[in-house]
């Protein structure tokens, strides 16, 4: 999340894609079905929003 955050990221579809694709590089695993990545990627995009709104909350 700091790296995409540092990056200037946006929280987008996109953006949760990126960091999916990011993870499956460092050997993290994510099921290949549709569902199921779809559903990661929602989770990670909420976690993002979060990480994102408390950043601008002033808190690190």
């Amino acid at each position: 999340m700091a790296e995409l955050y540092a990056e200037g990221k946006k929280a987008t579809e996109e953006t949760a894609e990126e960091a999916i694709q990011r993870l499956e590089a460092k050997k993290n695993y994510i099921p290949s079905s549709y569902v199921v990545r779809r559903e990661y990627a929602y989770a990670v995009l909420d976690k993002y929003r979060a990480y994102i709104e408390d950043r601008s909350d002033g808190t690190q």
